[in-house]
């Protein structure tokens, strides 16, 4: 998604200002660099941090972003996927 380079975060669907500081805080300051590292690796960088409240619906927020899908809306077949990569450190 390079289109997206410069896209704010809190600009994507499902995130908003909070999630925005949460990947600031991890060096992810634009959509292209999300989708650059992938949700994955946003995630294992915020549980790295200790991002106070950090669950896994961060991942299915970020997954979704990228999808341009409500994180509801994911399968359970992807969230598998996910889990499954997340494990794979």
């Amino acid at each position: 998604m390079p289109e997206n380079s410069g896209v704010r975060i809190r600009d994507l669907r499902n995130l908003g200002p909070k999630s925005e500081v949460w990947l600031e805080q991890v060096g992810v300051r634009d959509a292209g660099l999300l989708a650059e590292l992938g949700a994955v690796e946003v995630y294992r960088r915020l549980r790295d941090a200790a991002v106070p409240g950090l669950s896994l619906n961060a991942l299915w927020a970020m997954e979704g972003a990228l999808a341009d899908v409500d994180w509801r809306l994911l399968p359970a077949e992807r969230r598998q996927e996910l889990l499954a990569e997340l494990a794979e450190e």
